[in-house]
């Protein structure tokens, strides 16, 4: 497959059936029932743990949903400001209800609702397979983060393994997630489009038996 993304042309109503398929409370059911999920998240919050190298004053979770991996990460930077993003407004709702203490915002993240040079942190994990132009979303991205600022973006590395596990997961499990991946992205491809966007990559990480990938970089 070549190292490219199409932007995918898709209705807004379409995105909102796909959202909707998926249940706001899916993250904190699956990590308290599902041991493959359990594994998967703990697993994906360890790795942002080792990509802090410092501590951000300001952080946004773009692609946030219910706030799972965002309220564990406030918690790891409790002087931080951490909020969180997401298009899904069913879920964002949910997140106030569960983290009150927190701030939340249902936006698109095409199109953030802040200014530029904001955030000392940007992190986008498993949401750029999800967006309609993921480039416009790392451009972004780009704009929110301050000087020297960094963002960590995490996906699943598109591996054999990984293709087979969401081949099944999709089938039996996690029927909710069918076609909610509107690009098909692989370690290479995600790579190439974080340059492309004027990211310089500092670390990059597979983890998870080599179905997931991650990145920092400024």
């Amino acid at each position: 497959m070549a190292a490219t993304i199409k932007i995918n042309h898709v209705s807004k109503k379409h995105l909102e059936e796909i959202w909707a398929q998926v249940p706001v409370n899916y993250y904190d059911l699956g990590i308290a029932n599902n041991p493959f999920q359990k594994f998967w998240h703990k697993q994906k919050l360890a790795q942002i743990l080792k990509l802090l190298p410092f501590a951000p004053e300001k952080v946004i979770d773009i692609g946030c949903s219910s706030a799972v991996l965002t309220a564990e990460i406030a918690k790891r930077l409790p002087k931080s400001n951490v909020i969180g993003v997401d298009s899904y407004k069913a879920a964002i709702d949910f997140a106030r209800k569960k983290y009150p203490h927190m701030e939340f915002f249902a936006a698109d993240a095409h199109k953030l609702p802040f200014k530029s040079n904001t955030f000392d942190l940007v992190i986008c994990t498993e949401t750029l397979e999800h967006v309609i132009d993921p480039f416009g979303v790392l451009k972004e991205i780009k704009r929110l983060l301050k000087r020297d600022g960094k963002v960590i973006i995490s996906m699943d590395s598109g591996s054999l393994l990984f293709r087979i596990a969401w081949y099944f997961w999709t089938k039996f499990k996690g029927k909710v997630w069918k076609d909610a991946h509107l690009h098909e992205f692989n370690t290479n491809i995600l790579e190439n489009l974080i340059k492309k966007s004027g990211f310089r990559i500092k670390i990059k990480k597979i983890s998870h038996f080599g179905m997931s990938v991650i990145f920092l970089a400024s």
